[in-house]
């Protein structure tokens, strides 16, 4: 048995190898299935503490497809590509985040 190579890790999701578009999009139908709102969120680093997420834009309360958020991920990707990149969804009943992912990290491809 060995021990993972010491790495920073981050979030959900983030022991696996990046996520594809294809990929990300499932994980985003997952959010709509729920009735989370979707947000889209970025940092110049993804340190736990002290610091905050900023939204790309308000969260997509109308969005019914997962192109619609997709479409924003990518938009923030070609704007802040040099930025953590992340997705989050809301429970409008419980007044809180109930998930998150990153879903780009500077300097890597796709995730």
């Amino acid at each position: 048995m060995r021990t993972l190579p010491k790495e920073r890790r981050y979030e959900t999701l983030s022991y696996l190898p990046p996520l594809s578009d294809a990929q990300i999009a499932k994980q985003l139908q997952y959010i709509l299935d729920s009735g989370f709102i979707p947000a889209v969120e970025f940092s110049e680093d993804s340190e736990p503490t002290q610091h905050y997420w900023t939204l790309w834009k308000l969260p997509l309360f109308n969005a019914t497809t997962t192109n619609e958020i997709l479409g924003e991920v990518k938009a923030c990707r070609s704007e802040y590509a040099n930025n953590y990149i992340r997705v989050v969804g809301f429970d409008n009943i419980k007044q809180c985040q109930v998930l998150s992912f990153i879903v780009h990290k500077p300097n890597s491809r796709g995730y």
